[in-house]
């Protein structure tokens, strides 16, 4: 079949699978980082469809922080039920027993940063030399610079100047010893290629992703679910509200927004007229101006 004589989405899903198929034939032990959001949801219906009727060359790892949200560890659990795969999951509270991370104090704590130690253990453990995953070039600057197959060198770390040339499609994974890539299949797609997608494949995605009501609080201008894992104190109101999220992270760093968008339709529509950024609502990224930068070169996916 021609180029010409397929949708764009036909397009994206053929380039992300012979993506996924390059990183099984150039890496020994490659994994999917699994984190219960739409992305990564979407990177599993890609393998079925690049690896299917075999088992997938490589296994699921969840980094855990102990602060997720519960639908999407229920949606995990189901879904590795279905699929039949192999699952790793890599505890952040392991590591702050070990005292290898401190947990953060103060009222906007959040050990999302501390998953950064925990992905490297975890990466070393296993000897995994690749590391897929579904960040996309439109989420953030930061990710905008990064190629499709992301060197890091053996602290995992990133070097925006290491960026390799990839022309024609060819992806170069020949690394040292140590070294590890960062792959991204679906670098290319936007947030509402990602919806499009799903409503075409008719995938299954955890509940928060759709509107609902929960007890929130305003907290930096932004709506929190209420949950243990905040520190709230007097000056934090709960109110409910019905509300969806448009991207899944710790419930201490992800903020919802106000939604009646309960059918994926909904969604497209609403993600059409929104002029706030997908990413906008994690409040991990407003640390600094660079802060997803700074992150990514210090080891976080």
């Amino acid at each position: 079949m021609s180029k010409n004589s397929l949708d764009y989405l036909d397009q994206l899903e053929a380039e992300a699978i012979h993506i996924l198929r390059e990183v099984a034939g150039q890496f020994e032990k490659p994994a999917l980082l699994f984190s219960g959001g739409k992305d990564s949801i979407t990177l599993v219906r890609l393998a079925e469809k690049a690896f299917r009727p075999g088992k997938f060359p490589f296994p699921l790892v969840h980094i855990d922080t102990g602060h997720n949200f519960e639908e999407t560890i229920i949606y995990r659990d189901k879904m590795i039920e279905r699929i039949g795969e192999k699952l790793i999951v890599g505890y952040v509270q392991d590591s702050i027993d070990e005292g290898k991370v401190i947990e953060q104090k103060g009222k906007n704590a959040s050990r999302n940063a501390l998953q950064t130690v925990t992905l490297l253990d975890t990466i070393a453990k296993n000897g995994f030399d690749a590391c897929i995953g579904g960040a996309r070039r439109d989420e953030e600057k930061a990710r905008a610079k990064e190629r499709i197959f992301s060197v890091r060198d053996e602290f995992g770390q990133w070097d925006p100047k290491r960026q390799r040339p990839e022309l024609w499609n060819i992806y170069n994974g020949k690394i040292h010893k140590g070294e590890n890539v960062r792959v991204f299949p679906i670098s290319n797609w936007t947030e509402l290629d990602v919806w499009n997608y799903i409503r075409r494949e008719g995938i299954e995605l955890p509940s928060i992703y759709f509107a609902h009501e929960r007890d929130c609080i305003t907290r930096n201008g932004q709506l929190m679910a209420a949950s243990p894992f905040l520190n709230m104190d007097e000056e934090d109101k709960v109110v409910r509200k019905q509300v969806r999220f448009r991207t899944v992270g710790d419930m201490t760093c992800t903020a919802a927004v106000e939604s009646s968008a309960t059918l994926i339709d909904d969604i497209i529509d609403e993600i059409s007229q929104s002029k706030i950024s997908e990413r906008g609502a994690r409040m991990d990224d407003k640390v600094s101006e660079a802060a997803m930068e700074d992150r990514k070169k210090g080891g976080y996916f």
